[in-house]
């Protein structure tokens, strides 16, 4: 039977070990925190709004 020493008594080694065994897996979990974007922030990604009675096919060239 091992005898039972303090976790503040351990070598720095030891306490490592230790955090290490008791460490779990975060299995399909990102530990990574998440934050929903910002929807007043600007988005450069975000497309465009066209007018409706934008057709590509017609030059719109100023006269």
């Amino acid at each position: 039977m091992r005898k039972f020493i303090p976790y503040e008594k351990l070598s720095k080694r030891a306490q490592r070990e230790l955090d290490s065994a008791r460490r779990g897996s975060w299995g399909a979990i990102s530990p990574v925190t998440r934050v929903p974007p910002n929807p007043k922030a600007y988005d450069r990604k975000k497309t465009k709004k066209r007018p409706d009675d934008y057709n590509p096919d017609i030059s719109y060239a100023l006269a």
